[in-house]
């Protein structure tokens, strides 16, 4: 493509036309390059490739807007993505960006609360009332255009939960928007299966989506494709299944081949979801079908080496009402067959739901409400008692400026406590209530 011509995506073409959301990404784009403040130096990669404001795709950040969802179905890029930011080099099968595009992520916190450490067999205790957890989070992230359908991203997080001294890759992967010209995109690379219904990185709460982490569709290695088909979004993807933390070096050519596994078995776990739009609202319908090591040793807390079978059906719900308030629902209904005895099946359900209000350019309110009950593991002994939950979380935000803000937190537990019962220390022995107060900003 010529330099001089106009620069229109691949999924915008309609016949000889451009599609309606493209329209609108066009016209929105222009807008916010006239008329959105110029903070392109003290924003993130994206608004400092562009010289737009956050604001032009975070209602508030990190929660997408309207334009911000576009911008991502877009594949991470707008149309003049190459006349942006790119170095001339005579070379039209060459776009280098003018430098490398980079943005950090930092985290810090004070939190009161309630929870304790608990060793599962032996019932000490650790807690700290006050805990001082800075730096929470320290993140580097990095994404651009290489063509005019391929686009990276990844992102490595340097401190963790006081980590220190690790370094961590999770969301890492290509992206290619239109495979062999037939509108279908392809996605190759580490990133989170929950993310076709709501990306956990872009929530307003520190308290996480949690149905998401005890159903373990998390983190994972694999493909993922998407397309249309007639008004509906279909997304079909296939992953290891064993997350992204372990690899098995390759020996029995032997001794010290250099190549690993990173799957360890042969199966693939399967999933997808459909989704479009009703009446205003946003409906998902999800699927997930794979393996996952039984559950032995003390408690559960080991892996075993039988194979078993897991299945993930839900929904998701998501609408808008006012021009600045977001609501979401999420529901999983899950079964491990012969997750702790072969000859039988373990139901549970999780799920959670909240909304978030932009009050304006300073103040943000969100509540969110995560519930679980464990079902068929009630009573079995095992960690996994600890799949119920049942909390109500209220944050406050203040936002300094579009990327630093202070955050107030407060997360009730509704479940009531109980005694140990069984050979273990599990269940819910301890309350999960916290004040959580500190600060949240991206550069």
């Amino acid at each position: 493509m010529s330099r001089n011509a106009p620069l229109v995506l691949p999924w915008c073409r309609q016949g000889d036309g451009i599609r309606p959301p493209c329209r609108r990404l066009a016209v929105t784009a222009l807008l916010a390059l006239f008329l959105l403040p110029q903070l392109a130096e003290a924003m993130p990669a994206f608004a400092r490739k562009y010289s737009m404001s956050c604001a032009a795709c975070h209602a508030a950040f990190p929660r997408l807007n309207e334009f911000g969802h576009l911008f991502v179905d877009g594949n991470y890029r707008l149309p003049d993505w190459k006349d942006t930011g790119t170095r001339p080099t005579g070379d039209d099968l060459l776009a280098l960006p003018e430098s490398v595009p980079l943005a950090l992520r930092a985290q810090s916190y004070v939190q009161v609360r309630e929870a304790s450490v608990i060793d599962v067999r032996t019932g000490s205790e650790t807690s700290a009332d006050l805990d001082f957890q800075a730096p929470y989070l320290i993140k580097l992230l990095s994404s651009a255009p290489l063509s005019d359908h391929v686009t990276y991203y990844f992102y490595g997080i340097f401190a963790e939960k006081g980590g220190n001294g690790e370094t961590v890759i999770e969301d890492a992967w290509f992206s290619h928007d239109d495979l062999f010209g037939s509108g279908v995109g392809l996605m190759l690379g580490q990133f989170q299966v929950s993310d076709l219904m709501f990306p956990r990185e872009t929530r307003l709460t520190f308290q996480d989506f949690m149905a998401y982490r005890m159903a373990k569709i998390t983190y994972e290695r694999g493909v993922l494709f998407s397309g249309e088909l007639g008004p509906l979004g279909v997304d079909i993807g296939a992953v290891n299944g064993n997350g992204i933390s372990d690899n098995y070096t390759i020996n029995s050519p032997g001794y010290k081949r250099p190549d690993h596994l990173f799957d360890n078995d042969g199966d693939k776990s399967l999933f997808g979801r459909i989704g479009g739009e009703l009446g205003g609202v946003s409906v998902g319908l999800f699927g997930y079908r794979g393996s996952q090591p039984n559950a032995t040793g003390d408690a559960g807390m080991e892996s075993g080496a039988r194979d078993t079978d897991k299945r993930v059906v839900g929904i998701d719900l998501s609408f808008k009402t006012g021009a600045n308030t977001w609501w979401f629902v999420q529901g999983l209904w899950n079964r491990w067959d012969g997750f702790l005895d072969p000859d039988r099946s373990y139901d549970w359900f999780g799920g959670f739901a909240g909304v978030d209000w932009v009050r304006n350019d300073h103040w943000t309110l969100s509540a969110l409400w995560n519930y679980a009950d464990a079902g068929d593991l009630e009573g079995s002994d095992t960690i996994y008692e600890g799949i119920a939950i049942n909390t109500v979380t209220l944050a406050v935000s203040y936002y300094f400026m579009r990327n630093v803000k202070a955050v107030v937190e407060l997360n009730v537990d509704l479940q009531d406590t109980v005694e140990q019962s069984g050979q273990w220390y599990t269940g819910h022995l301890s309350g999960e209530n916290y004040l959580l107060v500190g600060f949240d900003a991206a550069f």
